[in-house]
């Protein structure tokens, strides 16, 4: 039979802790499940005055405050008679109450905090969906104009290769011109249409040259294309 107020205290608060224990566990649990709870999860959930415990689980806090009744209950009963050792069970007594206020206000505002976390949580992974969206905008922006950049010089290349197939064909032309030319001609206009023909066949040399330099030119920018 309970005689003493804190006798009755010791009692009322056991049940009250049994009851915050199952409570604890249960919040724990739920909290396991969000992904906003890796947001506050490093927030100290009491004042460090308050509790020894650094956690993110209510239980453990819970599991203090049972070790303190316990620690309560003994100095109680040792301290009849003693008023230093009575004293310092009453300042013990009213730390065990604010802590287990502290506790049933935590699991209370528990899921408002959580859902200020998972608002966060949720704006965090907007920014974060936008910011890998323009990333990939800007790196689709970039392969588009190398691809524009890469045609845009096939193009002027095979331009380039058109043109100088054209010079190559007039200046063939003008060779068989001056050398039928040359095969009628007489006197002097023979040396004359000679050093033409070997003029001609000069230019036609570089015009070649270049059409192979052309060539490899195009040979490369289709190999970065295909990449």
């Amino acid at each position: 039979m309970l005689n003493t107020p804190h006798e009755i205290a010791i009692s009322r608060l056991s049940m009250l802790i049994e009851h915050l224990s199952v409570q604890a566990k249960q919040t724990d649990q739920l909290n396991s499940k969000h992904k906003s709870h890796r947001l506050i999860e490093n927030n100290d959930l009491f004042s460090r005055h308050l509790f020894i415990t650094e956690s993110d689980k209510i239980y453990l806090y819970v599991e203090e405050v049972k070790k303190r009744l316990s620690e309560f209950s003994r100095l109680y009963r040792s301290s009849v008679g003693n008023t230093n050792k009575a004293e310092f069970a009453k300042s013990s007594l009213l730390h065990i109450e604010q802590q287990i206020t502290a506790l049933m206000n935590a699991i209370q505002a528990n899921p408002a905090m959580h859902q200020a976390a998972q608002a966060n949580f949720d704006a965090r992974k907007k920014v974060r969906i936008k910011s890998a969206q323009a990333a990939q905008l800007k790196q689709n922006d970039k392969y588009s104009k190398m691809a524009k950049s890469v045609l845009l010089s096939s193009y002027q290349l095979y331009q380039q290769l058109s043109e100088h197939h054209e010079f190559e064909r007039r200046l063939i032309e003008m060779i068989t011109d001056r050398e039928q030319q040359r095969m009628r001609s007489k006197g002097a206009n023979t040396d004359i249409l000679s050093q033409e023909v070997l003029a001609l066949h000069q230019r036609l040399g570089r015009c070649r040259k270049a059409i192979s330099s052309i060539e490899r030119n195009i040979e490369k920018a289709e190999k970065l294309n295909l990449r």
